[in-house]
């Protein structure tokens, strides 16, 4: 019955949001919106892709091995991935099919990882429907008119399945291509989304956001809601296409003390991750220098929670309360040789014993200057290591 009762909000989410996205002389023109169609039940999930490790370290069962995959595998680290993506920005290679499903399959047939994670950003669904923002090389998201008043609020609307048709294809061509290894859907996270909408730009302390915060609490629940809805919206076109696991990335939000999560980021990332329990998927949580919020991003509805290299994982485990975790190798290592990585790795693999699930990651991205040839040994260490530390 309850999860009858989240999808029927869900269904009513994505109404609005399309009558919403209509002047008001086109609305009923072409009779009842249909949101998904035939496609609004989820597809059941194969029973050997549900037992894969990544799967089933999420849901903390035992797996043939510990799973491992890289934030940012498809990426500027790849020589592939820059011949590809010559002459293309990023949100343009956000929006052609032909180019999602080549960039995100890349670390799969490179690496063999034990998933794969859809290649986007988290500004496509502002993009995708028409909201100014631009993607500029070297600097990150940059938005024309930063938020400052309900009507920037307004100006921002959730994504139907309409405003972004090459999503649902690209998701459907990759599932159908990546056969036994689990496809993870991804969305920016309210406070870290909205730090980009009301800085204009990204920001090493988040000053005016924070600002914001304190002395307009009424605006930043307006935006940090509708933002809600917009993870919201595109995750479920991510997942009604067919992704194994979703993943809410809250990049900055280690930048906040917990008294400041608790109050203004928290609720809103439980929005999300309450919606998506409609679905019988993992939902991965992952923010960069969280160790003090690792318990809130916990309590905040998420299966897995990701753990950077500060702190180290058997505590992030306590702190997270008995769910599986996901690092946490620090990126910098990868330059470090290889007998410093293996030790590394060898004790990540130990401390993540403590969790009911322990999925091998970085505790952030992949750099851009990291060696292929390093990754792949990484992937192929934990798998046949942990392999063995389960016979």
């Amino acid at each position: 019955m309850l999860r009858s009762l989240r999808l029927i909000t869900l269904r009513r989410l994505f109404r609005r949001a399309g009558k919403e996205a209509q002047p008001d002389g086109n609305r009923n023109q072409s009779g009842p919106e249909k949101p998904f169609g035939p496609a609004w039940d989820h597809r059941e999930v194969p029973s050997t892709l549900a037992r894969s490790p990544f799967l089933l370290a999420a849901r903390g069962e035992p797996g043939p091995h510990t799973p491992v995959w890289f934030m940012r595998q498809a990426g500027r680290s790849l020589p592939e991935y820059r011949a590809v993506r010559e002459g293309t920005t990023m949100l343009e290679s956000c929006m052609r099919p032909d180019l999602v499903v080549e960039i995100t399959l890349q670390p799969v047939r490179r690496y063999g990882v034990d998933a794969a994670i859809f290649y986007s950003d988290i500004v496509t669904p502002l993009k995708a429907t028409g909201f100014g923002v631009e993607i500029k090389p070297g600097v990150g998201p940059v938005v024309a008119d930063p938020i400052r008043d309900l009507a920037g609020v307004d100006a921002v609307r959730p994504v139907t399945p309409a405003d972004v048709p090459y999503i649902t294809e690209s998701v459907q061509e990759l599932v159908t291509r990546l056969g036994e290894t689990p496809l993870i859907g991804f969305a920016g996270a309210p406070f870290t989304v909205a730090s980009y909408l009301v800085e204009g730009g990204p920001s090493k302390d988040h000053a005016k956001t924070k600002a914001l915060m304190h002395s307009d609490p009424k605006l930043w629940h307006a935006l940090a809601d509708r933002l809600a809805d917009v993870a919201i919206a595109y995750l479920t076109v991510q997942v009604e296409a067919g992704a194994s696991a979703i993943q809410l990335f809250d990049s900055w939000a280690g930048g906040l003390s917990p008294r400041d999560y608790e109050r203004f980021v928290q609720p809103h990332s439980a929005k999300v991750f309450e919606a998506l329990s409609a679905y019988d998927v993992p939902k991965i949580h992952f923010g960069v220098n969280t160790g003090e919020l690792l318990g809130l991003m916990s309590a905040a509805g998420a299966d897995v929670v990701g753990a950077d290299w500060r702190v180290p994982l058997d505590e992030a485990v306590r702190r997270i309360g008995g769910k599986p975790v996901q690092g946490n190798l620090d990126p910098a290592l990868l330059h470090a040789g290889w007998e410093v990585l293996e030790a590394e790795i060898d004790r990540i693999l130990v401390e993540g014993q403590a969790a009911p699930g322990h999925i091998f990651n970085l505790g952030h991205g992949v750099p851009p200057d990291a060696d292929p040839e390093v990754l792949n040994r990484i992937v192929k260490h934990v798998q046949t290591k942990s392999a063995r530390a389960a016979a």
